[in-house]
This record gives C-alpha cells, sequence and structure tokens, in this order.
C-alpha cells in the first residue's frame, strides 16, 4: 500500500508519468498505479487518461479503445509487473477522460475498465 501512496502522491506533483502509443492512436497517458490487497485480493490498478474518450467533444468509443487497454496490458503491465516481482490476482487497465481521484465519484467523467488476470506473459480478459 506504500507504495501506491507514493506513486500517486508524486504523480500528483508531476502530472502524467508517461505517455504510449496505442491502436487507436488517441493519446494515452499513465496517471498512476495502484496496488491494492485490502479486500483480500492481489490487486493492481494501472489508471490512464485518455481524453479523447469524453462524453463530449471525444471521439473514441468503448469499442474503438477496447484493443487499445488489450495492448497497454501486454506492453506496460505484464514488464511493470515482472520489474517489480508484483504477483497480482487481478489486473484492473481504466481510461478515464480527465483526472479523477481514485474512489471518489465524478458524474462528468468518462471511465472504461476491463480487469485481466496475467498468466506468464499473456493477459487474460476476466469479465467483472
Amino acid at each position: 500500500m506504500m507504495r501506491a501512496a507514493l506513486t500517486s502522491a508524486l504523480i500528483a506533483a508531476c502530472g502524467p508519468l508517461w505517455a504510449f502509443d496505442v491502436p487507436s492512436g488517441q493519446a494515452v497517458d499513465l496517471q498512476e498505479v495502484l496496488i491494492d490487497d485490502t479486500s483480500g485480493t492481489s490487486m493492481v490498478r494501472f489508471r490512464f487518461l485518455a481524453p479523447a474518450i469524453a462524453r463530449e467533444g471525444g471521439t473514441m468509443t468503448y469499442a474503438d479503445s477496447a484493443p487499445d487497454i488489450e495492448e497497454l496490458c501486454a506492453r506496460v503491465v505484464i514488464p511493470y509487473i515482472a520489474e517489480y516481482a508484483l504477483t497480482p490476482q487481478i489486473v484492473v487497465i481504466s481510461l478515464a477522460d480527465r483526472a479523477v481521484e481514485f474512489g471518489q465519484p465524478d458524474p462528468d467523467a468518462t471511465q472504461f475498465f476491463d480487469a485481466f488476470r496475467i498468466e506468464g506473459d499473456t493477459c487474460i480478459w476476466e469479465a467483472f
């Protein structure tokens, strides 16, 4: 938990950590990585900013963004959890059109979520 809190604090101070190229071509930046085992399930959340998914003025739908989420899992999540020797039971990847504090409601925000189980070097989609 300490690592997640530190990561969030650094990102809040500095803005997005990294920008990524994704299949759709939309702009995607890493907002934060949160490590959570408070529910008894080891979970790592990767939260990305994707302004193009906004309801008003956005150009990307969930269908457009789903391949991006899968690509982020393969290219970002798998190397990250290997580098930090994490063994999450579930990985959640979210895209949001704006920065939203984790756990705080924002009815104006558009957010897409997908969950994955990691087996070796493979992301396996998990239905919520």
